[in-house]
């Protein structure tokens, strides 16, 4: 039977209708923009670049998003974001300058301002109240710097600590990391001690090789050294965090393929936990607890892969989390060197791999901790990663995850 030529239109018109309503019901939905740090190119001193990704709600892909824009300097190896995800932070060894960037809605970053550096910036972290940025230095020496923030931007330096170790204060160190506790009232950093730890070279101290600092906060920002501080940590301390309750601070150790934990005690000093340290994959590089305080991920660089765990809430102590192949273990690309959760819904884990040029997701289950591959991973990425953060997209930036 033919159609006249008025059912033919109307014909034409609903399929097109339904059309739009399928290809609207099956639009991407943005949860958060991920921002990798690494460099144009693969020749030293080559600019540094930051590379923004789309997260997609429904099964952790990435695709591009806004064109990548320039670090601000050379060599970027750490990122921090504000607690409102206005404010962006990259530290740049390179060029000795830590690079503040405003973030708009659409996930486009603006350069506004820097800092110069006296040496070559480790890590960097802003505190929870967005008024200080932690910036941790050095190559042959380590110093933990709190710059003020005003509305975003860097200002003046209000403190300044020499991070050398009692009784040994000639050693060579090497800072590692920086962290702040969410309640902002204590800052930590780690270094290692390289007179103590050198391998294929000739170690001219017996010191312990591995050390947290601890500094509470005080009036003003006045940093006053913890009770005890600095603490013995392992060999070669590499990354830390802490639980979003202020209850515990895991630290991994590069060199003893461990991860260390340490209850916090009255007055922000730490303890060990008695049953720690625990178990890693080899060189662990990077580590996070995700929003609700129940799991940790750590990247382990050499292995290529993810560790993961639950936390005991009354202890703090860490347990493996066995994946459906009965593995504690999940493969990346080549050399993760750093490791996120998404805030938006805590659903999705992203490593930067450095020598795979490439970010590798993976789909948490918020029930087990459990992580599996997500769509089309991995993602490739400019030359050699370093750092890896997450900012809520939206009206998803009030859908974090609280503990």
């Amino acid at each position: 039977m033919k159609l006249s030529k008025l059912s033919q239109i109307a014909l034409v018109s609903i399929i097109g209708l339904l059309v739009a309503t399928c290809f609207t019901a099956c639009q991407l939905v943005t949860i958060d923009w991920i921002f990798v740090a690494a460099s144009a190119g693969n020749s030293a001193g080559s600019a540094g670049q930051i590379y923004t990704y789309a997260t997609d709600s429904e099964s952790g892909a990435l695709r591009p998003g806004p064109p990548p824009v320039s670090s601000g300097g050379t060599s970027p190896v750490s990122m921090a974001v504000s607690a409102d995800y206005q404010d962006l932070y990259v530290a740049n060894a390179g060029s000795n300058s830590v690079v503040h960037f405003a973030v708009a809605t659409n996930g486009v970053l603006t350069q506004k301002d820097a800092v110069t550096t006296s040496a070559p910036p480790v890590s960097v972290y802003t505190n929870a109240a967005g008024t200080y940025l932690y910036v941790v230095a050095g190559t042959t020496s380590a110093t933990l710097t709190e710059y003020s923030l005003s509305s975003g931007a860097i200002g003046n330096a209000v403190a300044t600590e020499n991070l050398t170790i009692p009784g040994y204060p000639t050693d060579t160190v090497v800072p590692t990391a920086v962290t702040v506790l969410p309640n902002n009232s204590a800052v930590y950093a780690t270094i290692y001690d390289q007179s103590a730890y050198n391998p294929g070279g000739i170690a001219t101290s017996d010191a312990n090789p591995g050390w947290v600092f601890g500094f509470a906060v005080g009036s003003g920002g006045a940093l006053t050294a913890t009770a005890g501080s600095p603490y013995q940590s392992g060999v070669k301390p590499s990354a830390l965090a802490p639980d979003p309750t202020n209850r515990f601070v895991y630290v991994t150790d590069f060199a003893s393929n461990e991860l260390i934990g340490y209850t916090i005690q009255s007055g922000n000093a730490l303890s060990y936990l008695v049953n720690g340290p625990f178990k890693t994959g080899n060189e662990p590089s990077s580590v996070v607890v995700d929003p609700r305080g129940i799991y940790i991920y750590l990247s382990n660089a050499l292995d290529s892969t993810i560790s993961a765990y639950s936390i005991a809430l009354p202890t703090g102590t860490p347990s493996a989390i066995v994946n459906t192949t009965s593995s504690t273990i999940y493969a990346t690309d080549t050399q993760p060197l750093s490791i996120t959760v998404e805030p938006a819904l805590a659903r999705y884990v992203y490593t930067a791999n450095h020598l795979g040029n490439s970010i590798s997701g993976f789909r948490l289950n918020p029930n087990t901790g459990a992580l599996t591959a997500t769509q089309a991973t991995p993602y490739p990425t400019g030359s050699g990663p370093t750092a890896i953060i997450a900012v809520p997209h939206g009206n998803h930036a009030t859908q974090s995850v609280a503990p």
